[in-house]
């Protein structure tokens, strides 16, 4: 009985020190598992501050990709009508370029003509100019022998008159 006693109570110590360690190592867990809680509690927090910003990060994101779409359509609207006026602006241009080529031909021409015209009256005139030239000087000509006829007859008169009167005054 002694035996059995000592037997179970032997038991009953190891049952307690086996107790008494694993009451240390559950303390122990225990402590850990608080500590994992902890870890898992601020990892949570963490995790549900990092969804809010995530949340707020994409609504930005997304209000920003809205208004940058917005803004392109927009500038693209700008850049598509200023590229309609300067497309009109440079037909007209071209147009006005074309005309002022065909009105430059035109001029051109004209001149041409007008100077092949104005080398035919130069002609013309240089030839009726030498014709008058030969035409004054040949009646230039025919006006000084006038004149030198004229002088000789003018002392052949005064000639005669001299000799009318001097048969006058011995007449007398």
């Amino acid at each position: 009985g002694v035996f059995l006693y000592n037997h179970l109570q032997q038991k009953v110590r190891n049952a307690e020190a086996l107790t008494q360690k694993y009451k240390q190592q559950q303390e122990g867990l225990s402590a850990q598992l608080q500590v994992v809680y902890e870890h898992r509690s601020r990892l949570e927090r963490s995790l549900q501050k990092e969804r809010g910003e995530h949340k707020k990060t994409k609504e930005d994101f997304l209000v920003y990709k809205l208004e940058a779409q917005e803004a392109l359509n927009k500038e693209k609207q700008d850049s598509m009508n200023r590229y309609g006026a300067l497309s009109s602006q440079h037909k007209i241009l071209k147009n006005q370029h074309e005309d002022v080529k065909k009105q430059l031909l035109d001029l051109q021409l004209q001149h041409n003509s007008l100077k092949l015209e104005h080398r035919k009256t130069l002609e013309a005139h240089s030839q009726k100019y030498a014709q008058l030239q030969q035409e004054k000087d040949s009646e230039v000509t025919n006006l000084q022998d006038t004149v030198f006829k004229l002088r000789e007859e003018s002392k052949l008169l005064r000639k005669a008159h001299q000799e009318v009167h001097t048969q006058l005054l011995n007449a007398q």
